[in-house]
């Protein structure tokens, strides 16, 4: 919520106190979701950020990235009792393999920082500056699919709204019901959630009678062949 004030109304009231249009800052901000399973991927994106001065070429070569001050990578290098309660180091240094933080732990840290800074990470920064999410596919694949249920949980919403049902009437209400077979086919087209879940959330009975249900148009009604290939959907 402060990243959107801060690129939308602060941007706005600078913009008319300046007599300026556009965007206030270079880049817009964007949030990646990163997959913690200590396969590399906090690594990978810590040191997206930490890095940053050095590609922005804000400090000289002959400057430390712990003279930046803009960064959090100075409490890193802190001890303990100098850096912020809430600011976690372990995560990052175990991927590191730095087992401890000690003063050695940080010392090796800041070093092979300073060695990244001569490497070409732009093959390994592509996906972090390019995607919506760093992870494996397993990961990607589960947030996916949250999107989807929380797609296809607002259109529900929205279905019980137009047809001023509550969760009790959606229950209370027969399988086949007109309203819930709009809804069910309204799911269907717009989401890639299955029948078992469409219709264990409509209470609609079994998945083949909610294939069945929602093949008919008018009186006519669909073939054996039709079902079975419905049913396994």
């Amino acid at each position: 919520m402060g990243m959107k004030w801060l690129l939308g109304t602060y941007t706005s009231r600078y913009n008319r106190r300046h007599q300026e249009f556009g965007h206030l800052f270079s880049g817009r901000y964007k949030a990646l979701i990163v997959e913690g399973s200590g396969n590399g991927y906090l690594k990978t994106v810590c040191d997206y950020v930490h890095l940053n001065p050095a590609r922005a070429k804000v400090l000289r070569p002959e400057q430390p990235l712990s003279t930046f001050g803009w960064s959090s990578y100075p409490q890193y290098l802190a001890g303990s009792t100098r850096r912020p309660s809430w600011l976690r180091v372990d995560r990052l240094l175990g991927e590191w393999g730095i087992p401890k933080d000690s003063a050695a732990g940080r010392r090796v840290f800041a070093e092979r920082m300073e060695w990244r800074r001569g490497e070409d990470l732009r093959g390994e920064f592509k996906r972090v500056e390019r995607g919506w999410c760093l992870g494996g596919e397993e990961f990607r694949q589960e947030l996916l699919e949250q999107v989807e249920a929380a797609q296809a949980e607002r259109l529900v919403v929205e279905g019980l709204k137009r047809l001023r049902w509550s969760e009790a009437d959606l229950r209370a209400r027969r399988k086949g019901e007109p309203g819930k077979v709009k809804l069910a086919r309204e799911l269907r087209s717009k989401t890639t959630m299955p029948l078992a879940w469409i219709t264990a959330r409509l209470n609609m009975g079994s998945r083949g009678h909610l294939a069945w249900l929602l093949q008919q148009r008018g009186s006519g009604r669909p073939t054996a062949s039709t079902d079975q290939r419905l049913l396994e959907i």
